[in-house]
């Protein structure tokens, strides 16, 4: 299973299975793939603001 993610502004969370087709990013696209200047859709914020979502499975 691949890991998520939660943006720690507005608790949005990246689900590598669902992609982030708003943004053009396919499912399936690890979190590792998105590039650095990615930002939030919700709320803006960068990349290094989110956080591993644990215990999620």
């Amino acid at each position: 299973m691949s890991k998520r993610y939660h943006c720690d502004i507005c608790d949005y969370v990246y689900d590598p299975a669902e992609g982030g087709p708003e943004e053009g990013t396919p499912p399936g696209t690890p979190w590792e793939e998105i590039a650095d200047d990615w930002v939030c859709p919700e709320c803006g914020a960068p990349k290094n603001l989110f956080s591993e979502v644990i215990g999620s499975e």
